[in-house]
């Protein structure tokens, strides 16, 4: 049987196959099933401060919406505060005690003091890590990328000098040169980094006129763009290398670990096929690394890498070169008419 083991943030991981954040971490039941289905660790639903406010509003505009409605009645509710992350403290720690697999937080906060503040707590249930959340959504035309990606390397020093568990970063694509990005934070000693984080993005119904929000799983082959930056990171980090995003059978896994990936996430592959699904997707990475001899994850780990490959320009290519010098044959190929 082949040797499926590896790392994720430093901590040794049965196998590649880490579950991603999601509500799917939520339920204890799901929790156990994806532990027997053989995840290799869990990221627990990420504890977002910006939900947190957003609640803590709503319950204050509630509490005081008929305050002073009459001289002798103030307020119609007694003094209550909103619980803040306590909620999701309890639930993630209760997470870590269902599994015996590592359970790793995970945080996206807004402010400095909250990234701190919530790390620390985060890190008191117990969890075996914390996953920071780190993307910029441009909102002004005023912040210019040096501005952002300092304020971000600024708070990432600051959680890691607070806190003593293994710390990765969860990072979105849109930075202008990610490799010199992530090259900064493992400076710092960031034991991990997962690419890239699926964010949100709108939509408009043309129909009723209005802004809707959509809820898209990734689909099969949208893999392409991490494992570009596995390929490029592969032999240049301290940190482990963690692809995310489109991954769904035990051969997009190979792939990844060829480019040089440590481990993956998943999590639409979950959610359209059910827990059991690990289980097929490692019995498909076995068979392969049989079909090919290979004994343990680190005999072609990085294989097709940039360090490694024989193509030099395979990671650095932006267009379809041979498609824009031989048109007629791209023409020919899919053309019906």
């Amino acid at each position: 049987m082949a040797d499926l083991g590896t790392s994720f943030m430093g901590i040794k991981i049965k196998n590649p196959i880490i579950v991603g954040a999601s509500n799917l971490s939520q339920n204890p039941e799901t929790l156990v099933k994806l532990e027997n289905a053989g995840a290799a660790a869990i990221v627990y639903k990420s504890l977002f401060e910006e939900q947190i406010q957003y609640e803590r509003v709503q319950l204050d505009e509630n509490l005081h919406e008929f305050d002073d409605r009459h001289a002798e009645h103030i307020t119609m509710h007694p003094k209550m505060e909103h619980a803040g992350p306590k909620q999701h403290l309890l639930a993630l720690k209760k997470a870590k005690e269902t599994v015996s697999i590592p359970v790793i937080g995970s945080l996206n906060a807004i402010y400095k003091e909250t990234w701190i503040e919530y790390a620390q707590l985060i890190q008191e249930t117990g969890v075996d890590g914390i996953e920071l959340n780190f993307y910029s959504v441009p909102k002004d035309v005023e912040s210019d990328a040096a501005k952002l990606e300092n304020h971000q390397l600024d708070i990432l020093k600051a959680v890691i000098e607070v806190i003593n568990i293994p710390v990765s970063v969860k990072l979105g694509p849109f930075y202008t040169n990610p490799l010199s990005v992530i090259s900064r934070m493992d400076e710092i000693n960031v034991n991990g980094f997962v690419l890239f984080n699926r964010l949100f993005q709108p939509d408009i119904d043309v129909d009723t006129g209005n802004h809707i929000l959509p809820f898209y799983l990734s689909e099969e082959g949208d893999y392409r763009l991490p494992l570009r930056f596995a390929g490029m990171l592969y032999n240049r980090l301290k940190g482990d290398i963690c692809s995310n995003t489109g991954i769904f059978s035990g051969k997009d896994v190979a792939r990844m670990i060829l480019a040089g990936a440590d481990c993956v996430q998943v999590v639409s592959a979950i959610y359209k096929f059910k827990p059991d699904h690990i289980i097929t997707m490692l019995s498909e990475l076995e068979k392969w690394m049989e079909s090919k001899s290979y004994k343990s994850l680190e005999d072609f780990r990085g294989k097709l890498s940039k360090a490694k490959t024989k193509d030099p320009f395979a990671y650095s290519r932006a267009q379809y070169v041979d498609i824009l010098m031989n048109p007629e044959e791209i023409i020919k190929r899919y053309t019906t008419v």
